[in-house]
């Protein structure tokens, strides 16, 4: 499992950048022969009780349908978990053997795997490598001890990855934005690439693909720190409550999950190529919230939602997910943790604290696998009402009495993702975890930004009039009219607030305001219907969509020119 972050930046004694290679010689030559394998093993990181490490296998023999690695510690060096390879110990004597996708190792291939281990005491390089019982000798100093890595550096998770780095700017949301009349404005910010189907690994429609996308991360970081965001979004039974974004996996389809989508974007991850990246992974986007608000008795139920609440594919996904890509060193796991308008009452709040937990301790998961959570992605909600507040009390009536508010403990993200913070430290997260918001779509600027609070004749016209979030409800959350871009990405920008983001694309649909036959999984969901007239989930209201949408996803250019034209901070 991964460590804590205060475990990374607290307790280093370390070893940084010890490799040893391993060759076989020719007792007979003067120099090095043919040799049947090389072995890089590399620890990347250590501190006073643990270690990481990189091992990298050389094949110059025949090609191999399968590959296992053996060596001995000379201490008592143990393996915890890895990634990219089978691991197994038995006393000293540690197995290396190849997962089904890297089995085959050509002449002259290579291929890497990684781990962490604990120890105590020394932590040398393990003295003889065997491939498939060839004896490969170590040929080099394992090195000793020196100073400290760069906490920013490969293996070593930052407190919060976005201070002191560039975020990943990608080149196809950016292309498409600057096609826009006045696009260019905005076209240099970064925003979240969303890997919503197995096909988006290896570049679907198109598209790139995930090593295509970190490639170009490398390309953009240069000499200094980079971010790169992306959002793990493809559940079985995905979205229960929503049919727009529906996935391709069905219910009880958690096996391909785990076999078809996660391990291979960790087996991509995971590839030492890309370990100076800080890679943000944001895990399944409104997935366990639902588990507590559209299941059972509810009003707001979903059959479907009860089936996902019942097979408990919501929990092992999000599990396996933060277990998997958690065991990347520099890879950083954020929660999707809804948004105010979903999650900020009473009966909600703590019990998704609750289920949040139980998710990240699933499926061989820890706490430890989450780095932080993430408020209001693809959605609406402002992030700061500055014209009323929870507390004030027009007409002998509470605000919280107000129609739009609706009993709601909070008025807007931000109150709300530092309020969740502290009930997830609550129910048993690591003080130090830090908040994303999304800001992509909830600036509400434009001519019909309020400047002050409403008029006092009432609770209602007191709030209606102040309130910036100009939605028929909370509950509305598709291609809204009237909505802007909000704040600009940021580090740091607030209290426990890790980030400002835009992991939603500006400019890409929320899901058609029609039916549209595809071959991506997603339906037709009422609420991108401009003329639907709601259900328990927004009250009742009218959906407050935009006509002529496409499929959620797809480049929607009157969005995007709206979002432009009613961005707060305003663009210039």
């Amino acid at each position: 499992m991964s460590r804590t972050r205060t475990a990374l930046l607290a307790a280093m004694a370390l070893v940084g950048g010890v490799t040893g290679t391993a060759f076989a010689v020719d007792p007979g030559s003067a120099g090095i022969a043919a040799v049947p394998c090389t072995v890089d093993y590399k620890i990347q990181n250590q501190w006073s009780t643990g270690f990481t490490a990189a091992v990298t296998v050389t094949n110059n023999s025949a090609a191999k349908s399968s590959w296992s690695l053996k060596w001995s510690y000379a201490g008592d060096q143990k393996v915890t978990s890895g990634w990219n390879a089978k691991l197994s110990q038995s006393g000293a004597a540690v197995t290396a053997a190849n997962e089904t996708y890297n089995a085959q190792l050509a002449t002259g291939g290579s291929v890497s795997f990684g781990f962490q281990g604990s120890y105590s005491g020394s932590n040398a390089i393990p003295a003889t490598f065997t491939l498939d019982g060839v004896t490969c000798n170590v040929d080099g100093d394992p090195g000793g001890p020196t100073d400290p890595p760069d906490p920013g550096g490969p293996g070593n998770r930052v407190n919060n990855p976005y201070e002191g780095a560039k975020v990943y700017v990608n080149p196809e949301w950016s292309a498409n934005a600057a096609a826009e009349p006045g696009g260019s404005r905005v076209a240099n910010q970064p925003t979240g690439v969303w890997l919503d189907r197995i096909a988006a690994i290896g570049g679907a429609g198109g598209k790139m693909g995930l090593r295509d996308h970190l490639d170009e991360a490398l390309r953009q970081k240069g000499s200094g720190e980079l971010v790169v965001q992306f959002v793990i979004y493809n559940l079985p039974g995905r979205d229960c409550s929503a049919l727009a974004s529906n996935g391709e996996l069905k219910a009880d389809e958690i096996d391909r999950y785990k076999t078809e989508y996660i391990d291979p974007i960790k087996a991509i991850l995971a590839d030492s190529k890309y370990a100076s990246l800080r890679i943000v992974t944001t895990v399944e986007i409104d997935s366990l919230p639902n588990l507590v608000t559209n299941t059972g008795s509810r009003p707001t139920a979903v059959p479907q939602c009860d089936v996902m609440k019942a097979n408990g594919n919501y929990v092992k996904g999000v599990g396996y997910a933060l277990n998997k890509l958690g065991d990347v060193p520099n890879v950083y796991n954020y929660v999707d943790a809804g948004h105010h308008g979903w999650i900020g009452w009473d009966d909600n709040f703590g019990p998704t604290a609750t289920i949040m937990k139980e998710a990240a301790t699933a499926e061989g998961a820890t706490v430890n696998d989450v780095h932080g959570f993430i408020t209001n992605t693809a959605n609406y909600s402002a992030l700061k009402e500055n014209n009323f507040t929870i507390n004030d009390t027009v007409a002998g009536k509470s605000v919280r009495e107000s129609k739009w508010v609706d009993w709601n403990r909070y008025l807007d993200e931000l109150s709300y993702a530092q309020a969740f913070r502290s009930q997830l430290v609550t129910a048993g997260f690591d003080s130090n975890i830090g908040m994303l918001i999304d800001t992509s779509r909830n600036g509400w600027g434009g001519t019909a930004r309020p400047t002050g609070p409403g008029a006092t004749t009432s609770v209602d016209t007191y709030v209606d009039g102040g309130r910036y979030d100009r939605r028929f409800n909370t509950g509305n959350w598709c291609n809204q009219s009237g909505a802007g871009l909000g704040e600009r990405p940021k580090a740091a920008p607030a209290a426990g607030i890790d980030a400002y983001v835009w992991m939603k694309p500006p400019g890409e649909s929320d899901g058609a305001s029609k039916q549209i036959p595809n071959d991506e999984g997603k339906g037709f969901d009422r609420m991108c219907d401009p003329t639907y007239t709601g259900n328990p989930r927004n009250n009742n209201n009218m959906s407050g969509a935009l006509p002529d949408a496409p499929l959620s996803g797809h480049w929607f250019s009157a969005q995007f020119q709206q979002l432009m034209q009613n961005a707060y901070p305003p663009l210039s």
